[in-house]
């Protein structure tokens, strides 16, 4: 049950990520003045649903991560969450078109390999 907790926190710190760049890219530039910046990105979190959503998802995201908590030690868990950096990589690929490049991919092997000398320790 422990691991449906990690892949949970993982999935909504993902989900936030990619549907926050996705809104902030369709929304219009910020203003410069401080005070219209603040109420433009204000305006973005309480009124546009699927900002909120990547809020919420975050604050969902944390409940998931306790739980994680109760299972496993944090040395063991936290390792896992740089899968979070590989998903976000690939759907930013996916979804925003962002470059893929070579570096890109060998630093996501690297991770991964990273993740499988800490599991196994």
């Amino acid at each position: 049950m422990g691991y449906i907790y990690i892949f949970g926190c993982i999935f909504f710190t993902v989900y936030g990520q990619l549907i926050l760049k996705w809104r902030i890219n369709q929304s219009l530039s910020l203003p410069e003045p401080f005070f219209e910046k603040s109420i433009h990105l204000i305006k973005l979190i309480f009124l546009d649903p699927f900002v909120f959503s990547g809020f919420f998802s975050a604050f969902i995201a944390s409940l998931f991560w306790m739980a994680v908590m109760t299972k496993f030690n944090i040395s063991f868990a936290y390792p896992f969450m740089s899968l979070s950096f590989i998903f976000v990589m690939f759907g930013a690929y996916y979804f925003f078109s962002e470059p893929l490049s070579f570096y890109k991919i060998i630093g996501t092997i690297l991770v991964i390999l990273g993740l499988v000398f800490l599991s196994r320790g």
